[in-house]
């Protein structure tokens, strides 16, 4: 009796062809790799920091010297424009190389002011059960990887299908570095199959980047099996401008922070909230500068962006375009679609009952909100479900201090395009998730911080 084994596939989300085809694990396959990342564990948690970070510092050259490579990779899996897919992959070997060269000072012993001596220190947990999305297939994977294997543990990584090219070429340039087979492995594995990783007892930890019903499905079979999880989900960011802002400099950040990676990211900017007084001038600015850019093929220069992910992505931004129009917003430029190309897209007029206000619009479409005034900005940037971050346009840096305290987000930047850096914890609140990623604070997610006391 024959048994059907089930393919991924990648697809050229500009051309529509397929690109290559992956055999999903079976149940006894994805056993081995489990025993696989078991045996690693109890030889790598005894590494030294210097023995890890020689391999981690490798694999950030190795990174590095295969750039272009592995950029065209990205781009013929998710349809990114290769400057930034390249970009992408020297921004991925820069946090390998800044948990290299701090690990260890980060996890070193802390000591405390008691008559006894006392202190805690910060072992590894074991495997790392990572479940990463498609968009940025190199930087989500080793933001988590680096820190999680630095810190002495090993990782499974779930990739999105369609960027299984990613995951093995991840998987292969850690090899190469020399890390042990089982300390970075990729598992291509069906959603039934998750739950068993969940549950097995080699796992110690989750780490989930993607939509919030993914978050909502996993922290919660990460809760029945009592595993630490992390979860970094989905994002609607305001983008304040209020009365005294540089308008011109802040039109040109709005649209990059929008049109960035074809809009396809947890912290581009969506939801554009300015003030009345200057409201009809940065819109005419915002819509000059979206007019001018140009979509299509990702290899093509002078391209601005490239086609989303996948067919499906863009029709749902076609319904959340066409309704958003039925409730009452005004289409200024864009709109159209072929397949995956989606047109740079900008709707004013939109209030708090709209659908691109309410759900998180993933691709190049741009909102406009008119707030009365700065309180009723920050009214309007509180009143969603999500918090991941936010930025906030004005000339006042210390009263932009203040109102930053009052954001319900993550993350607040001031007169700059949010961005994430190694150096800055990372994360969300509210729908947006909970734990961070990056910085001190990211490597310690997945250790036991235990004390010690000795009388």
């Amino acid at each position: 009796m024959s048994t059907t084994v089930k393919i991924f596939k990648s697809i050229n989300p500009f051309t529509q062809t397929v690109i290559a085809e992956h055999e999903v694990l079976s149940n006894s396959e994805l056993g081995q790799k489990l025993k696989l990342s078991e045996f690693a564990f109890k030889n790598w948690r005894n590494s030294t920091f210097q023995e890890r970070a020689e391999k981690m510092k490798k694999l950030a050259e190795i990174l590095k010297a295969d750039k272009e490579k592995l950029g065209l990779l990205i781009t013929n899996e998710m349809g990114k424009i290769l400057p930034e897919a390249i970009s992408e992959v020297e921004k991925s070997a820069g946090n390998c190389d800044f948990y290299a060269e701090n690990a260890e000072k980060m996890l070193k012993d802390e000591y405390y002011d008691t008559p006894f001596k006392s202190m805690s220190v910060y072992d590894p947990m074991g495997a790392v059960f990572a479940i990463m999305p498609w968009n940025y297939p190199f930087w989500q994977v080793l933001r988590y990887a680096a820190p999680a294997i630095m810190a002495g543990n090993v990782t499974l990584l779930k990739h999105a299908p369609n960027v299984v090219g990613c995951a093995k070429a991840i998987e292969k340039a850690f090899l190469e570095a020399g890390f042990p087979e089982g300390v970075f492995q990729q598992i291509n594995i069906d959603i039934p199959q998750v739950e068993s990783v969940i549950a097995s007892d080699v796992v110690s930890g989750v780490t989930l980047t993607g939509s919030e019903m993914a978050g909502s499905s996993v922290a919660a079979l990460a809760g029945k099996y009592i595993k630490k999880s992390v979860m970094e989900l989905g994002g609607s960011d305001a983008f304040i401008i209020l009365n005294d802002a540089d308008l011109e400099k802040a039109a040109a950040v709005a649209v990059k922070s929008r049109m960035l990676n074809a809009g396809q990211a947890c912290i581009c900017a969506k939801r554009f909230i300015v003030t009345e007084k200057v409201a009809d001038e940065f819109a005419a600015l915002f819509a000059d500068k979206v007019k001018v850019l140009q979509q299509g093929n990702p290899l093509q220069q002078g391209i601005h962006l490239g086609p989303l992910g996948r067919i499906d992505l863009a029709e749902k931004l076609s319904y959340q375009l066409e309704n958003s129009l039925k409730q009452g917003a005004e289409l200024v430029t864009g709109g159209e679609r072929d397949h995956c190309n989606f047109q740079p897209t900008l709707v004013d007029f939109v209030d708090c009952n709209n659908i691109v206000f309410k759900e998180e619009t993933f691709g190049p479409l741009a909102t406009i909100i008119r707030a009365k005034d700065e309180n009723n900005a920050i009214e309007i940037a509180n009143n969603h479900r999500y918090g991941l971050a936010s930025a906030i346009w004005t000339e006042d840096r210390e009263r932009a201090s203040i109102l930053a305290r009052k954001i319900e987000a993550g993350n607040v930047f001031v007169n700059s395009l949010v961005r994430s850096d190694s150096r800055i914890p990372f994360g969300g609140i509210k729908k947006s998730g909970y734990g961070r990623e990056l910085s001190e604070i990211g490597i310690k997610e997945f250790v036991n911080m235990k004390s010690v006391i000795i009388e």
